[in-house]
């Protein structure tokens, strides 16, 4: 998240950063982000990756969202991957490492990836669109499953941060009719809730040692209100998954960070999972951040990855209860 604009005017940060977001060129705004490495330093460090398949596609036709398929010829473990980046609901793009390097590695597993882009509530732009090209992106999918080298049956559904909330919604609204359920949903560091529920005595132990968050929970209300555009969607059970009833569900993986007070919203909604009898597991990853899946060539990026690496081609999918690392 950039600062830029932060503070201009009496804006607070993300209020700066949604201003800076929509009154500056797309041209100037990648100047100022920071990037990540790009696939060819990724290669250059994994070398594993560079086996990867990759190509762009098109949800919806012409005009419909960017979306870009990730697979390892004669590499197949019989589970494919629908992947939501985050970034606050506002920002991210399928070049971020969350997204990128996400697809590639596990690709380079056998689980191929479809990573989707989706519309950012940004210039009126609400809930329910960003779900709705999820959604979408979930549906072409499933039509489209052979050329993600598995059954139907076979594709699990997941996403980061803000991409983490989309995929847990689009759950819900599979489960209530809109398509067929995926194998498993996958929910690492997500917002499920429009407030975040108190912190554990651990959580607040790390982050009230730490330093260097740039997410805080006096942030949480502004981006979870730009999201939904009005008050009354706070309470959509699709706009955030912890309202409203959650049963029903297929098995659900919680990735969550260390030292993030997201991780308080992704360990009261695997509760709430478990109490309503749906398969969870929920973790977190010592040492890291919110946002680690940005974070290449780490020890606890790596380490995140190889758990969804487990979870998407195990007998963790059908396992009841929850855990910790």
């Amino acid at each position: 998240m950039t600062t830029e604009a932060a503070g201009e005017g009496g804006l607070t940060p993300f209020a700066g950063w949604v201003r800076f977001l929509e009154t500056t060129s797309p041209e100037l705004v990648a100047e100022r982000m920071p990037a990540g490495p790009d696939t060819a330093a990724l290669t250059a460090h994994y070398p594993e990756l560079a086996r990867v398949e990759v190509q762009d596609v098109t949800i919806g036709g012409a005009g419909g969202m960017a979306a870009r398929l990730y697979r390892e010829p004669g590499h197949a473990t019989g589970a494919a991957l629908v992947w939501v980046h985050g970034g606050a609901f506002v920002g991210g793009d399928l070049d971020m490492p969350e997204a990128n390097w996400v697809g590639l590695t596990l690709a380079s597993r056998g689980v191929p990836v479809l990573s989707v882009e989706y519309r950012k509530c940004l210039r009126g732009t609400h809930f329910p669109a960003p779900s709705d090209d999820v959604l979408a992106a979930w549906q072409w999918a499933v039509e489209r499953a052979g050329e993600l080298r598995v059954e139907p049956s076979g594709l699990h559904l997941g996403g980061a941060s803000a991409g983490g909330n989309l995929a847990a919604g689009v759950t819900k609204r599979l489960r209530d009719g809109a398509g067929p359920l995926p194998a498993s949903l996958v929910i690492v560091y997500g917002v499920l809730h429009a407030q975040l529920p108190p912190a554990s005595a651990d959580l607040r132990a790390r982050t009230d040692s730490a330093t260097g968050l740039f997410l805080t929970p006096d942030m949480a209300p502004e981006i979870n209100r730009n999201f939904t555009g009005d008050e009354a969607a706070l309470a959509d059970p699709y706009a955030f998954p912890a309202n409203g009833d959650v049963a029903g569900q297929p098995p659900v993986y919680v990735l969550n960070s260390d030292t993030d007070f997201l991780r308080a919203s992704g360990e009261a909604y695997a509760a709430q999972l478990a109490t309503a009898s749906v398969p969870v597991r929920v973790e977190f990853e010592p040492g890291s951040l919110h946002g680690h899946l940005n974070e290449p060539f780490t020890a606890a990026a790596e380490r995140s990855l190889d758990r969804m690496t487990a979870w998407l081609t195990s007998a963790l999918t059908s396992a009841k209860g929850s855990s910790a690392p």
